[in-house]
């Protein structure tokens, strides 16, 4: 097909973008409704590389004219990455005299009360670079001590001759009153115009000194790797001949723009998993469950979130690290906090590309090292020899044996049947069809502690749920998943393997701000409020017109942090009218409601307002329609006939029918059944039943028909 040209020349195109452990998503969506999507193997060197080829095989396939793309919506990896691997910014602190050592106190707590092996991870300061400075701002904003601002510039050459690349500045109440703040960062941006400076009040001006110094750190020490990856990627799209804005994906589900995402790249840490659940929350509305599990399965991680009243569960703080990463109010210490809205996913790490071992105490051990997509698992042919989760699959029949992404990935089921004999199988004295259960069993049961971790430890009760998988992997291990939660009812969404991406281009533009209150909330003046939510307004306003939304397109939405008084943490509870007094009494029950839903509890004491926030939200006018997709054929296309299928350790294999994913619009398909598509492979056990559903999904019921 010719690339489209001509008078009806339009840019009407939108490209979803997710950057994965294994693979790189694309999903070209056109103003018809036509959808073409790719898979590519991710670059890690430069994960640029493998977006742009992707992109450029998505228009060659449509046979459309790069300007023709009018935005580019991107969840990447690169500020994740960049912490889980170490290779950050050079990164310096300035902070006010006595509060050099905040990020090593920190919170005081372990995730483990019992376990004598944790260590606490190392700062991303080193001490040498963390330098105080005098000068002091009181709670209630007034100046105790004046800035020295000689110290500031001897900072400076410090940090100038250690070859030191950002530096955050962290000042004492500085969300309170911001002016020795800023007055620092312009020195330290004039004497050392090379350096990268994070200034906290620009980043989070919020009460909490560890968790308001350890956000501008984290941002700091992502800005030089975000802005190169984003300026590469940008020059890349322009030889492909794509002028069209990027947007990146943000921690909580909303879209922000390049030049934000460059300058406080800490909103973007959990970028690429948002984009699923904010799809999956579209189409939970649109088929009449708006109370839904999301459970994503790629070729590193798993992840889990709760989509509950049609809206994404959110968290206005977590903590990133290694092994399970969840945002619960309940375990921390264990990683670098972030005081950041975002969306409350659990992330496991258990993916397809999870490398099976046994450990030196003789049990079998699944993740979170992965094998990602090069070389990726071993049957691949790509040079790894040990077996993976997809192994552990392929060994049991349950993937394609020749082929995988649509006939693209070429697979040999022998190289994972040596590897799982080799390093599992053998070592445990047992077959391969037993070891490789035993992988999947293991991976299962990691995957529902991420689900756990966002339902029955946040007071959910998972049987009362649908579970929504997607992911390469999701819909291959979905029901087995459900069945240890108790779970009744799958949803397989559409383009499931690709689904992160295309739930991106459902997603708004959306930007948070906050100012701090800290009273009673009873006791604050109507004046004070009405003020504070003028600024936040305006700021909202501010940062959507310079995307270019307004008018209609363009909503604000209120909230408040609220505890009750002597508290340490909060709650954020929706504002929808004024706060006067009134306003205020309905504000307080609804946190006592909200209070007694999360801890089991309320308690009769007095409510206290730590901050007002607005979310400045703009609807894109052509947000994807899930309900009205028009897929190529060949996203639905997959094998046919039969072959041997092991579901279950303590039987024999049994002859199995594969079936395209297409052929489920002509009725039901009762298991044993794989359902093959472009994209992914979806696993019907015995005694289960898959049906076509509403939006383009397929509900699969763990109870004969």
């Amino acid at each position: 097909m010719a690339p489209d040209s001509g008078s009806d020349f339009r840019a009407d195109a939108r490209i979803g973008v997710d950057v994965g452990g294994t693979f790189t998503d694309i999903v070209l969506a056109l103003a018809d409704g036509r959808i073409v999507l790719n898979k590519t193997t991710t670059t890690p060197r430069d994960p640029g590389e493998g977006v742009v080829a992707g992109i450029a095989a998505v228009l060659a396939e449509a046979g459309l004219d790069p300007a023709r793309v009018a935005e580019i919506v991107h969840g990447t990896t690169v500020a994740s990455n960049t912490i889980l691997q170490k290779v950050g910014a050079r990164t310096g602190l300035l902070t006010t005299a006595g509060f050099r050592d905040v990020l090593e106190i920190g919170r005081i707590r372990t995730p483990g009360m019992f376990d004598l092996r944790w260590k606490k991870p190392e700062p991303l300061v080193p001490r040498r670079w963390r330098l105080e400075v005098a000068g002091r701002i009181a709670a209630d904003g007034s100046v105790v001590t004046p800035l020295d601002e000689a110290g500031v510039r001897a900072a400076a050459a410090r940090f100038r001759a250690e070859g030191v690349e950002a530096v955050a500045v962290c000042f004492i109440n500085s969300y309170v009153e911001p002016a020795h703040e800023r007055r620092a960062a312009e020195i330290l941006r004039a004497e050392a115009p090379e350096i990268l400076v994070t200034a906290s009040c620009e980043v989070l001006p919020e009460i909490k000194e560890y968790e308001r110094t350890s956000t501008a750190v984290v941002n700091a020490y992502l800005l030089p790797a975000m802005r190169v990856y984003l300026d590469r990627l940008t020059a890349k799209l322009g030889e492909l001949g794509i002028a069209a804005p990027v947007q990146v994906m943000a921690s909580n589900g909303g879209m922000v723009g390049i030049a934000t995402a460059g300058n406080k790249p800490v909103f973007a840490v959990g970028s690429g998993p948002a984009g699923g659940v904010t799809g999956a929350a579209r189409i939970g509305n649109a088929v009449g469950a708006p109370d839904l599990i999301v459970f994503d399965m790629g070729g590193t991680t798993a992840k889990a979130s709760i989509i509950e009243g049609g809206l994404p569960s959110l968290v206005t703080e977590y903590e990133f690290r290694d092994g399970i990463s969840s945002p619960s109010r309940f375990i921390k210490g264990g990683g670098y906090m972030l005081k950041v809205p975002a969306i409350d996913i659990a992330e496991v790490g258990s993916g397809g590309g999870s490398i099976a071992r046994i450990d030196a105490g003789g049990l079998l051990v699944v993740g979170p090292e992965s094998a990602g997509g090069d070389p990726g698992p071993a049957c691949y042919g790509r040079g790894n020899m040990r077996p993976t989760v997809t192994d552990a699959n392929m060994a049991l029949g349950l993937l394609n044996p020749t082929a995988l992404a649509g006939g693209s990935l070429a697979v040999d089921p022998e190289r994972s049947r040596t590897a799982i004999q080799a390093e599992v199988a053998g070592p445990l004295g047992i077959d391969v069809a037993a070891a490789a259960h035993g992988i999947r069993q293991v991976a299962n049961v990691n995957m529902a502690r991420a689900i756990r971790a966002v339902t029955v430890e946040r007071g959910r009760d998972p049987r009362d749920m649908a579970l929504m998988a997607f992911g390469g992997g999701g819909p291959l291990h979905a029901v087995d998943v459900a069945r240890l939660l108790g779970i009744r009812r799958v949803l397989i969404s559409p383009v499931s393997g690709v689904f992160s991406a295309a739930g991106m281009l459902a997603a708004e533009a959306e930007h948070s701000f906050v100012r701090a209150i800290l009273a009673p909330l009873d006791g604050v003046p109507e004046a004070v409020l009405d003020s504070a939510r003028t600024a936040l307004a305006a700021d909202g306003e501010h940062a959507l017109a310079a995307e270019g939304y307004g008018g209609d397109a363009a909503t604000l939405r209120f909230a408040a942090d609220l505890r009750y008084l002597g508290q340490s943490s909060e709650l954020t509870v929706p504002v929808t009218e004024c706060l006067d007094a009134g306003g205020r009494q309905r504000l307080a029950a609804a946190f006592h409601r909200l209070y007694a839903e999360t801890f089991g509890y309320s308690a009769d004491e007095p409510v206290e307002l730590v901050n007002l926030r607005v979310t400045a939200v703009g609807t894109a006018a052509t947000r994807i329609d899930f309900a009205a997709l028009d897929l190529d054929p060949a996203a639905l296309a997959g094998g046919s006939g039969s072959r041997m299928v092991s579901f279950a350790r303590d039987g024999a294999p049994v002859a199995t029918r594969i079936v395209p994913r297409a052929a489920v619009a002509d009725g039901p398909v009762a298991g044993p059944a794989i359902i093959e598509s472009y994209d992914t492979t979806i696993v019907v056990p015995p005694g289960c039943t898959a049906r076509a559903a509403e939006a383009g999904c397929i509900a699969i019921d763990l109870e004969p028909a």
